[in-house]
């Protein structure tokens, strides 16, 4: 069968680009229809950098055309994207000198997310790279721990004329906690709009300088801190953090959604699998799959989101972050090279994710439901 370029535009106007409302031949997102034989090159232009969108339009392009022309038929789709000079109203106040703002997340609490955050940016600062940690994890901060700062306090500083914290340094890791102003032994007591009150102060009020990456520990699920972090700064990507467990990963497959999901539209730079395997230390070259073996690794190719690698159940990485020592300083052992391994991952992730989108804006909360105050005087 001969592929007739004008037969193949009529049919794509039968289908559109994911929330928007004309079929992407009316809307102008189909530029130009080539055929050569059995091949179909269709140059696409979306408004939206959102991987699942692109990924949805270039999958239904190809089913269309093999449905209803060819089986066989090669198809190329060309996406190119180029955002709207008058995209959100509310864009992501950017934090001078930070390049890259990292969103660690996991859709479950216990899955060593903090832990991972904690040694992803001791291994980025010795790369080399200028590296800043935002405990964001408001109920629950682990950073003081972990970087063996407990009894330290921000200071205040001047800045061109104006006071700001400045962020307590460990391993050459810039970090603000909220545990930093708490007692260790005190329960943080806040409803959501204090909390983002405090998260903003942290953010905004600080001289953190220039730093190559910031990293943002979340809380675990997807609530209302995660909103006010991405109604705040323009996010770079998100790291999602999981075991095997099945139970872990059904919550992180929600986290990956409420990144990708329409109204919020942060990349995801790829899933990390902590506690993969167990190891001991006698037996170093055994692996013992306690939680399940490849769960996150599989999830990540279901969701079509980069596997960022696995890290071990290893008793060495419990007691280093106990101690206030990220294990991934242990020169010359294997979590040294493991974390290592995942890192450069997800620097690769972050300057592929930066050559092909462009900067993630804020959301915009565009729904109200649910809010006993709307309309209230």
């Amino acid at each position: 069968m001969k592929l007739d370029r004008k037969e193949i535009l009529k049919a794509l106007e039968t289908i559109s680009i994911a929330g928007e409302g004309k079929n992407m031949v009316e809307s102008g997102a189909v530029t130009n229809v080539i055929t050569f034989g059995d091949e179909v090159v269709v140059d696409l232009v979306l408004s939206t950098p959102a991987m699942h969108i692109k990924k949805r339009a270039e999958d239904d392009i190809r089913k269309l055309i093999q449905d209803t022309f060819l089986a066989t038929a090669k198809v190329k789709v060309n996406i190119k994207v180029e955002t709207p000079e008058k995209a959100n109203e509310i864009k992501g106040k950017a934090i001078p000198g930070i390049k890259n703002i990292i969103a660690v997340a996991s859709g479950k609490g216990g899955v060593g997310k903090s832990t991972v955050t904690a040694n992803l940016a001791v291994t980025l600062a010795k790369m080399g790279f200028k590296v800043g940690v935002l405990d964001a994890d408001i109920y629950g901060p682990s950073m003081p721990i972990m970087f063996d700062v407990e009894n330290k306090k921000p200071i205040s500083i001047e800045v061109d004329g104006k006071s700001k914290m400045k962020p307590v340094e460990s391993f050459e890791v810039k970090i603000l906690s909220i545990g930093f102003f708490t007692a260790p032994s005190q329960a943080v007591i806040w409803r959501g709009p204090m909390a983002a009150k405090a998260l903003n102060q942290m953010i905004f009020d600080a001289a953190w300088g220039k730093l190559d990456f910031m990293l943002i520990d979340l809380p675990p699920g997807t609530g209302d801190i995660h909103l006010s972090i991405m109604q705040s700064l323009p996010i770079t990507g998100a790291v999602v953090v999981s075991t095997p467990q099945a139970v872990a990963l059904a919550d992180a497959k929600k986290g990956v959604s409420m990144f990708l999901s329409d109204s919020i539209n942060v990349p995801v730079l790829g899933i990390i699998e902590n506690m993969a395997y167990f190891t001991p230390e006698e037996l170093p070259n055994n692996k013992y799959y306690i939680f399940g073996n490849g769960g996150a690794k599989n999830l990540a190719e279901d969701l079509q989101v980069p596997f960022l690698g696995e890290i071990p159940l290893v008793q060495s990485i419990r007691e280093a972050g106990d101690y206030g020592r990220p294990a991934a300083l242990q020169t010359a052992s294997i979590i040294e090279n493991i974390f290592e391994e995942v890192t450069r991952n997800v620097v690769r992730e972050t300057v592929a994710r930066n050559e092909k989108l462009p900067v993630t804006e804020a959301i915009k909360i565009t729904t109200m439901a649910g809010c006993s105050a709307v309309n209230k005087k």
